[in-house]
């Protein structure tokens, strides 16, 4: 109850390999929240983060402690009472930059706070420091930490200090830092794999949407196919009107233009799916049913050609005829917007994907 956070952020947590003493062990599949504590009871700094139930980091922060940037995202400090070195992988440098900043901090705030407990100390039992002064001077010595603060510990505490030191740099020498540098790459690869593979679920949602209106486009071109087929069926005799007949020309010419327009929408659509779901299965799919589509306009565009020879022919059904290509035309109008629609659908697919 008497630990109040001073400062949190975010990382992947990384311990060594107590066995190999080389090697980074990831704490945690994900990041995890780092933060900065203050007992105020003990008065001490300590660095804490907790996985689920369990604390994965629980270092007390000392003045003799060092925190190293070993690349752009990622740093380490070693915890002797823990015997262990703990490795930080952040998301960008600006993040490694505030928590080594914070660091120096807090170090500089334990070692004050030692310092003032070390005066209290001896202002309440002055009898410590005549012992000290009478202690053999072969069993100990003497050291000055930062800000000629003096303290006493015994040569073997001091030998393993020593011996720890030479460990560590030993490990760093030896290639364990991109070893960490890999595996932090490695999760932040993991996270971006994550948010691809959401965005192309959600473009495979949009490909089934677009398969619909393929579906009904498809079949609003069948209807139109058979509705030529009647004009073809309908055919009369042979007309003697040139007027007529230009007339039947020249509206047969439009929906030339219209179908050539719509040739080039096809192929214009095909080109872009076949750049962007080459590799899908589904997608392959559509491009084979676009193809038959393209096929299908050729046959009526051929099928048109005939009703024009035919149209030509009939004088006497000419304004029944009209009537029915003027409705074909306008058939033609509605699938060219359809196709318009679907281009620029799919268009947006293209730039999300």
């Amino acid at each position: 109850m008497g630990e109040q956070p001073i400062f949190s952020t975010r990382a992947h947590v990384f311990q060594i390999d107590p066995a190999t003493k080389r090697n980074w062990i990831p704490a945690s599949k994900h990041a995890l929240t780092v933060s900065y504590f203050y007992d105020a009871t003990r008065n001490v700094y300590r660095i804490i983060s907790v996985g689920g139930t369990k604390a994965i980091i629980n270092s007390t922060i000392t003045p003799n402690m060092t925190f190293t940037k070993t690349s752009q995202k990622f740093g380490q400090w070693a915890d002797s009472r823990a015997n262990t070195v703990y490795g930080l992988g952040f998301a960008s440098e600006q993040h490694l930059s505030q928590f080594a900043e914070k660091f120096q901090e807090v170090k500089e705030a334990a070692r004050l706070a030692r310092e003032k407990s070390q005066d209290k100390t001896e202002l309440t039992n002055p009898a410590l420091n005549i012992a000290s002064h009478q202690a053999p001077p072969s069993s100990i010595i003497s050291s000055n930490g930062p800000g000629d603060d003096k303290f006493f510990r015994s040569q073997s505490a001091d030998v393993e200090m020593t011996t720890e030191k030479e460990r560590l740099k030993k490990m760093l020498s030896e290639g364990s830092v991109p070893e960490v540098q890999w595996e932090a790459e490695f999760f932040t690869l993991q996270d971006n794999n994550n948010k691809l593979v959401a965005a192309l679920r959600e473009a495979n949602a949009s490909v089934e949407q677009w398969k619909k209106q393929l579906a009904a486009y498809q079949e609003e071109t069948e209807t139109l196919r058979l509705r030529v087929a009647e004009l073809e069926l309908q055919r009369g005799h042979d007309p003697h009107s040139e007027g007529g007949k230009e007339e039947l020309n020249q509206t047969l010419e439009e929906l030339e233009l219209l179908i050539k327009a719509k040739d080039e929408e096809i192929q214009l659509l095909k080109s872009q799916k076949s750049g962007q779901w080459a590799a899908e299965g589904e997608r392959e799919e559509m491009l084979q049913k676009l193809q038959e589509l393209e096929g299908r306009s050729e046959e009526l565009e051929h099928r048109l050609q005939v009703a024009e020879q035919t149209l030509a022919k009939s004088l006497a059904e000419r304004e029944k005829m009209q009537g029915e290509v003027t409705r074909v035309a306008e058939l033609i109008d509605v699938k060219i917007f359809e196709l318009s629609e679907l281009r620029q659908g799919l268009a947006k697919l293209v730039e999300s994907d």
